[in-house]
């Protein structure tokens, strides 16, 4: 290249330092060229200038290439939007299973394991809640991270979950007890040297060899379920009892499909046409619950299960954030007598109530996404009280 020319790369949405030097009449200290990497969003362009130095300070551009940026694995959920404008989950990726069998790799021992969740997270607090519910948490130890998304690492822009440098620094989180990990991403990189994935919760860790079990929340409450029953204060309660599972396995697939992760579609939609589809369905899924709702106590019957695990999750945070931050607003919660009920029915199991830290919840939300709330403003309410009295009592049990 010709000494009088310079080649500066950005996108164009965010130009990186190009802009301000632009702005300034300034020529880039450093060699932009070089730069291997930066923050781009599915839809960004990466862009090279070619600038002339003796008209820089016209910023007279040469010549303007687009090219479509092609993206590594993404980071976060907020990053796993198509072309098209849909939002779309990509799969765990740790998925060991322990066995109550005293010989297979990862065997059910107490003390052996540890949960490492954020409340904010509803895929987490499902498993927090199996924790709690089935007696196991002397067991199992968990740990909780800070609400709010931070930067992780100095050497990219990554912002995730992270944990408190010290115990009065947040409540309800705590620092990392067992590997100092300053954050979840320090333990999927120390359970995977060359790991490329998201850096999720829950995650379930092997202290003894020092490595990640499992980070599917769906295998995680199976595991809870049945495989510590040995050790668990309340072997006796079966989430997935044998003659109810085909139901719970259909039911949950349409829950999952329009509900849980229907109102990440919902907020996650860069474009009008996925946002309608979208919602068009976590509607259709929440006037089905109403529905089958109004002659039984609990989704697939009279018996709690998993199912109700699941769906809870998403209905307590419904209201309080995926109304206003995931565009879910043509119908509160609240508006659905025998869905609202049913929230407070499950909230008000013993030991559920701990498992929701509405705090944790609406600030994770609200000030972890500034793509879809820039200035991080946290809404005052509703402030719902679910510890409130209810009428499921009027289905047997």
């Amino acid at each position: 290249m010709p000494r009088n020319l310079f080649l500066a790369v950005g996108t164009d949405t965010s130009p990186s330092n190009l802009t301000l030097l632009l702005q300034q009449n300034k020529p880039p200290t450093k060699p932009l060229a070089r730069r291997r990497s930066f923050k781009s969003s599915e839809d960004d362009k990466v862009m090279i200038f070619l600038f002339s130095k003796t008209y820089f300070a016209k910023t007279t551009i040469l010549s303007l290439f687009p090219f479509k940026h092609s993206r590594q694995m993404a980071r976060s959920a907020i990053d796993e939007v198509s072309e098209t404008g849909s939002f779309t989950r990509t799969a765990s990726t740790f998925r060991s299973f322990i066995s109550r069998d005293p010989n297979s790799q990862f065997p059910a021992e107490s003390g052996r394991y540890h949960l490492y969740i954020s409340y904010a997270c509803p895929w987490a607090s499902r498993c927090l809640a199996y924790l709690k519910i089935k007696g196991l948490e002397k067991a199992i130890r968990f740990t909780s991270v800070k609400p709010i998304w931070e930067q992780t690492k100095e050497t990219d822009e990554h912002r995730g979950w992270v944990f408190p440098a010290t115990d009065t620094e947040e409540p309800g989180a705590e620092p990392d007890p067992l590997n100092g990990a300053k954050t979840i991403r320090d333990l999927y990189e120390l359970a995977s040297t060359n790991y490329s994935g998201k850096f999720t919760v829950p995650v379930l860790w092997d202290k003894k060899l020092k490595t990640i079990v499992n980070n599917e929340s769906a295998e995680i409450i199976r595991m809870f379920n049945t495989e510590f029953n040995d050790i668990a204060e309340n072997a006796s309660l079966d989430l997935y009892p044998s003659d109810l599972q085909d139901q719970i396995d259909g039911t949950n697939e349409w829950i999952y499909n329009g509900i849980n992760n229907g109102v990440y579609r919902c907020g996650f939609a860069t474009k009008q046409g996925p946002y309608d589809e979208a919602v068009k369905q976590v509607y259709e899924a929440l006037d089905k619950c109403e529905e089958i709702l109004g002659k039984q106590r609990y989704i697939c019957g009279n018996k709690l299960t998993e199912a109700d695990i699941r769906l809870f999750v998403t209905l307590i945070r419904f209201d309080e954030v995926y109304a206003v931050h995931f565009k879910c607003n043509k119908k509160l919660l609240r508006e659905y007598p025998n869905l609202f009920n049913y929230t407070k029915d499950i909230y008000q199991i013993p030991s559920m109530s701990s498992t929701v830290n509405m705090q944790h919840i609406k600030r994770h939300y609200y000030g972890s996404h500034p793509s879809i709330n820039p200035y991080g403003i946290i809404p005052l309410g509703p402030d719902i009280d679910y510890s409130s009295p209810h009428d499921r009592e009027n289905f047997s049990a």
